[in-house]
């Protein structure tokens, strides 16, 4: 009863808070000392009978300047919220009976752990791998949990040095490399090493390795662009699916994935898809019978969509579920029944829940502008999420799979230094661009907008280049709207969400013509509203969005200040020394050393005597997926041109320049200096 009366209780302060900011009272913008006050959740997995949610939150340890993880559990009402352990990445034991989870053991090594879910509470460590696991899942009969780990794979390439006198130092042998994928951002070098599966018993032991050999499974197979594999196992645990590339000639194959199996104990591996497609994904239904899976059979594009697959789990009878979405499929789990197969989808800005039937017709579950992050089910049809929007942090929320999915917000986190922030507004727009297209896009109107008043504008380009920006919620766009700007962003031409034909309106021209057409389109869209003050335009981009962001000075002198964050600038440098090597030749047709015309056409580096915008660069230091010489070339050749530049070198970052708090606090506020120290100021009309 205590507990219901604070409930209520809090949940009318949120209802007054928000109250008040509705009628202009008590309310203040966001602050940048909120960006560490906020706390993120993250993969809610709700117990086989439907009764619990467990899920990661994330949270800013300012003294040691870096994120930290806690399990938190509720009950599946969001009644009884509290932190359970430290750790991560919480998975229910097939019986509801236990919880695996990863944290670092005594020695500082991340492991696996298991906490069982009585009143007692035991916990135990059932991992010691010298090697890292990742991406671990429970056999169906709860005795075993399979799990990726890195191998090394010593050279026997080596010489041998005379023998150095006693007590002298000499330098350390140096690194060695033999393979075409030797380094990883975020990871480091790795060239004698292999991902490979083991298996632990759940009682805990020495795991064991059922993969071998100068390959990998999963991600590295097709580069380390992709993410981890997916391991799933059979229904009667002896089997586990996965994704990856056996074939000799692997590291040349930079895109082709197979499905295998290999069976647990006696390391058998069999191959179910052939080819040169990119399979991958694969999830045993629970009766054990099929295996879904998305992919391509024929890499023909540049930005080729994944559809939906089933097979038999023998690999008979393969075919497609889905054909020409707006996206690829993603998060792969079978319905109880074996009849189809549930799975989230980018679409026009937004990230719902699909279904597709075993007879092949897919309908959306959710509907609305949100990102919906679904990752877990109950065995009687519930599901759970994280859901976001505009200005709505993620949460975790509960679904029926059946009916009309209405969603149940089950938390409430950062409520407490959210309550009386007034976020300004977010209003989508459509807009017509070249070739008659229609692009979508975002507005961010500041707090206490006026209409009747000029603003500086924003523009905000997203990476990828394939990637979408969506309707989630962002700290970042909503700090800087906060500050006075008006931020646009927008999903061009080369975007994913709106089909295969508008995102490969940019092979072999990115950047170019068509992408640099819909983001002038989409600023000349928020000018015609007539709130803009068309002085004080900037523009803004990281990866990709960096990329387009010097191509956009480089093609137009209507910018007042640009700010390009690891970016590419010379795209023959970059194939060469980014950490995904064979990405960058799927721009463009051939290959630079048959013809390079197209590669240093499309280099901005090569447009920069056009450049005349004040154009600052960031990079962090140790950033391998488009390494800093990328934008020392860049800043060299400004300098040269006598175009106001400054290079930054953000330390101890890898791709991206605010995966340490404080960086993404600089990161806000080196953008805006440069704004501010170019925009003009005169007062404003």
């Amino acid at each position: 009863m205590r507990y219901g009366l604070l409930k209520i209780s809090f949940s009318l302060m949120l209802a007054l808070a928000f109250t008040l900011i509705a009628n202009g009272a008590q309310a203040r913008a966001l602050e940048l000392h909120d960006l560490l006050d906020f706390e993120s959740v993250s993969n809610p997995q709700i117990s086989p009978d439907g009764k619990q949610i467990i899920y990661t939150r994330r949270w800013v340890d300012q003294k040691n300047d870096r994120r930290k993880a806690n399990l938190w559990i509720m009950n599946a009402d969001g009644s009884k919220n509290r932190q359970l352990v430290k750790g991560s990445g919480a998975l229910w034991s097939p019986d509801g009976t236990r919880i695996a989870f990863v944290r670092n053991d005594d020695n500082k090594q991340r492991q696996i752990f298991i906490r069982w879910m009585d009143a007692e509470g035991a916990i135990s460590q059932v991992s010691r791998s010298q090697y890292a696991p990742r991406g671990m899942n429970w056999s169906p009969d709860g005795k075993q949990i399979a799990f990726l780990a890195r191998v090394p794979n010593k050279s026997d390439w080596k010489i041998k040095l005379p023998a150095k006198p006693k007590g002298a130092k000499w330098a350390k042998d140096p690194r060695v490399l033999e393979k075409l994928h030797y380094r990883q951002d975020r990871v480091g070098y790795y060239d004698q090493t292999n991902d490979h599966i083991f298996v632990v018993t759940t009682d805990g032991g020495t795991a064991r390795q059922l993969t071998k050999g100068d390959w990998n499974v999963g991600a590295r197979a097709i580069g380390a662009i992709a993410g981890s594999a997916r391991l799933s196992w059979s229904a009667d645990s002896k089997t586990i699916a996965f994704d990856g590339n056996m074939d000799k000639d692997w590291e040349q194959k930079f895109f082709v994935s197979n499905i295998y199996t290999v069976n647990i104990n006696t390391k058998e591996i069999t191959q179910l898809t052939k080819g040169e497609g990119n399979w991958t994904s694969p999830a045993y239904s629970p009766d054990g019978k099929s295996i879904a899976y998305s992919g391509f059979a024929v890499r023909n594009l540049a930005s080729p969509f994944s559809d939906l697959w089933v097979m038999d789990a023998d690999g008979g009878n393969q075919h497609a579920l889905s054909h020409d979405m707006d996206d690829s499929p993603n998060g792969l789990r079978w319905a109880n029944n074996n009849a189809g197969v549930y799975f989230t989808m980018n679409s026009k800005g937004s990230v719902n829940l699909y279904y597709a039937s075993t007879k092949g017709v897919v309908s959306p579950v959710t509907r609305g502008m949100q990102a919906l992050r679904v990752s877990s089910f109950s065995k009687n049809g519930i599901a759970v999420a994280t859901k976001s929007s505009y200005t709505k942090p993620a949460n975790v929320v509960r679904f029926k799979l059946k009916g009309k999915a209405r969603q149940a917000q089950l938390t409430h986190v950062n409520a407490d230094i959210f309550s009386d922030v007034d976020f300004g507004s977010v209003e989508e727009i459509w807009y017509d661009s070249s070739d008659g297209v229609r692009v979508q896009g975002w507005i961010v109107k500041p707090p206490e907008f006026d209409p009747a008043k000029k603003y500086p504008l924003y523009l905000n380009i997203h990476g990828g280049p394939f990637a979408m920006y969506n309707a989630g919620f962002s700290l970042n766009r909503l700090e800087h709207a906060a500050n006075g700007y008006v931020v646009i962003y927008t999903n061009p031409r080369g975007s994913t969400g709106y089909g295969r034909d508008f995102s490969n309106a940019i092979a072999n021209a990115y950047p170019g013509r068509r992408d640099f057409d819909d983001l002038m389109a989409g600023v000349d869209t928020v000018i015609g509203k007539g709130y803009i003050d068309e002085r004080r335009l900037f523009v803004e981009g990281c990866s990709g969005g960096g990329i387009l962001t010097n191509w956009v000075v480089s093609q137009t002198d209507r910018f007042a200040a640009a700010v390009a964050r690891c970016t590419v600038t010379d795209w023959i440098s970059m194939a060469g020394t980014t950490d995904v090597n064979g990405w960058a030749s799927t721009f463009f047709n051939k290959p630079f050393w048959e013809d390079p015309t197209d590669w240093l056409a499309h280099s901005p580096i090569m447009q920069v005597g056009k450049v005349k915008t004040p154009t600052l660069l960031i990079t962090g230091d140790k950033d391998l997926r488009t390494p800093i010489a990328q934008a020392e070339q860049y800043y060299n050749a400004l300098k040269q041109l006598g175009v106001p530049t400054k290079l930054i070198a953000m330390r101890g970052e890898y791709h991206g320049t605010g995966s340490i708090p404080s960086n993404a606090l600089r990161t806000q506020l080196y953008i805006r200096k440069w704004f501010d120290e170019f925009s003009p100021k005169d007062e404003t009309p």
